[in-house]
């Protein structure tokens, strides 16, 4: 496992636009050396903004957008369409606007969907699509899963001493009575997170400063699940200065 590197960028809105390049550039070079890339989505104020920076740059057209896996860190389980799913949030700031191949977008099914009203079930289908797409292993080798960062240092549906923090054999989990609306929602879990090649924690706002400060210092992954989401050849945390005001001094973040 990689040891977690800091960008600090101005606010929130230029780390958006610098992670959809950065983004660009990771698909383009995993389609140079096998042909397809594969990327783990998330949803929140700042993913969205990461999305629709791609969609409005002119190097979204860089991408062979045919030859992409998408994925989804965690979905609220809601109905198909929901203004507040992330598939919904993702599909209005890139996903509709670019030429990808329909069986390669691996949504979380809705709770209108095929499984109804069950998040066990839904969770269940989704680990076994990914088992499907792994070939040997229990997960693809992500070549880049993003994630948000709660105030109290969740990522994805996993929150601290959760169920889902302490599962050690599922890779996706239904969660039921989250501490944020909506309550019930599907979610990978930190082994599935642990899979990618690159993990980048986005986060912004001086009340995310503590978890972010807390993860970087080493806490323990059950009280703050963010400490626990790390990339196989690279952890990457992606700021802006306020929640980036109390990281400690041995990461000598760089200001980009």
């Amino acid at each position: 496992m990689s040891n977690p590197e800091v960008v600090v960028h101005r606010d929130g809105d230029l780390l958006a636009a610098a992670a959809a390049a950065r983004l660009v550039t990771r698909i383009v070079d995993a389609q140079a050396a096998r042909g397809f890339a594969s990327v783990v989505l998330t949803g929140g104020r700042t993913g969205t903004a990461v999305l629709d920076h791609l969609n409005r740059s002119a190097a979204r057209d860089a991408v062979d957008w045919s030859r992409v896996d998408l994925f989804w860190g965690d979905e609220r389980f809601l109905p198909s369409g929901h203004a507040d799913r992330n598939e919904t949030q993702a599909r209005a700031a890139l996903l509709d606007h670019v030429p990808l191949d329909p069986s390669r977008v691996h949504v979380m099914e809705p709770s209108d969907g095929k499984y109804g009203d069950d998040p066990e079930a839904a969770a269940s289908a989704y680990a076994a699509l990914l088992a499907t797409l792994a070939g040997t292993e229990d997960v693809p080798a992500f070549d880049v899963c993003m994630l948000g960062v709660g105030e109290e240092g969740h990522v994805a549906s996993v929150f601290p001493d959760s169920p889902a923090v302490h599962e050690k054999e599922r890779t996706v989990v239904a969660v039921r009575d989250c501490p944020k609306p909506p309550p019930t929602r599907v979610s990978l879990t930190l082994a599935s997170v642990r899979a990618a090649q690159e993990v980048w924690l986005m986060t912004t706002g001086e009340a995310k400063a503590e978890a972010v400060a807390s993860a970087l210092d080493g806490a323990d992954e059950v009280a703050l699940p963010a400490a626990g989401a790390v990339g196989r050849s690279r952890t990457l945390w992606l700021l802006d200065t306020s929640a980036a005001s109390a990281v400690p001094a041995l990461f000598k973040p760089s200001l980009a």
